[in-house]
């Protein structure tokens, strides 16, 4: 599992892109991709391109990610789900929390 942050050139926009495994292993190293930037993204891009798996820590993480940017209006994209993933947060229905592209 990796966690992988980049910002846009113009500091507006972070994109984390998670590999592997989303699982609470990777708790401190998806929180520390959003909360050691010294500026403040307006919005948030999480791509799970290359992710296998997720469970009920790494939902957590999302909500976590969510009120860190804003809560309910929060900019929080969901970005490349497989269709494991996405069935995973549809049951969980963040579908109504984030923008699931």
């Amino acid at each position: 599992m990796t966690v992988q942050a980049s910002l846009s050139g113009n500091g507006q926009e972070l994109t984390i892109k998670v590999d592997g495994r989303f699982d609470f292993s990777a708790h401190q190293e998806f929180r520390d991709a959003y909360e050691s930037l010294e500026a403040e993204p307006q919005s948030f891009v999480v791509d799970l391109g290359g992710t296998s798996y997720l469970d009920s820590s790494a939902l957590g993480m999302l909500l976590l990610l969510r009120d860190h940017a804003g809560g309910d209006s929060a900019d929080v994209r969901i970005v490349n789900c497989n269709q494991d993933v996405r069935k995973i947060l549809t049951i969980s229905n963040f579908e109504q929390l984030f923008a699931i592209q």
